[in-house]
C-alpha cells in the first residue's frame, strides 16, 4: 500500500470540504439553496447548483430543468433574474428612500418537506412569467 502524498491528502481534503459544503441543509428548499450557492461559489452558466439539489434530494424530479426554464431560468442565476424573487414579506424598507429592498442577508430557509423541490415561502414568482 502506498502512502498518500502532500498534495493528494491536500485534494481529499478539499474534496471531502467541497462535498460537505454543498449539500442541502436538511429542509432546506431550492431556492434557498441556490441563493446560498451562488452567494459562495457564483454561476458557472448551467444549472449546476439546481441540479446538484435535485441530484441529492429529489433524483425522480427529472422535469426540475424544464420546470426551471418555463420561468426564464435557464442558469442558476437567471431563476433570480427572471422566476423568482425574495417574497415582499422578506424585504427591508430604506428609511431614506421608503423603497423595499433586498436585506443584506438572505433570510433561514422556511423550510420545505426533505424531497420537495419547490421553494420555501421566503419566495414568490415574479410578475410576468
Amino acid at each position: 500500500m502506498t502512502e498518500m502524498t502532500a498534495v493528494e491528502q491536500a485534494e481529499s481534503h478539499l474534496r471531502a470540504h467541497a462535498e460537505a459544503v454543498t449539500v442541502p441543509g436538511a429542509a432546506e428548499c431550492l431556492a434557498c439553496y441556490m441563493a446560498r450557492m451562488l452567494q459562495g461559489y457564483g454561476c458557472d452558466t448551467t444549472l449546476r447548483w439546481a441540479q446538484r439539489f435535485r441530484d441529492l434530494r429529489s433524483p425522480r424530479a427529472t422535469g426540475l430543468e424544464e420546470r426551471l426554464g418555463r420561468l426564464g431560468g435557464y442558469c442558476d442565476c437567471e431563476l433570480f433574474m427572471n422566476g423568482i424573487q425574495l417574497a415582499r414579506h422578506q424585504l427591508v424598507r430604506d428609511l431614506a428612500t421608503d423603497e423595499l429592498e433586498q436585506p443584506s442577508e438572505l433570510p433561514d430557509c422556511a423550510g420545505v418537506r426533505p424531497t420537495s423541490t419547490r421553494w420555501c415561502t421566503n419566495w414568490e414568482r415574479l410578475v410576468g412569467w
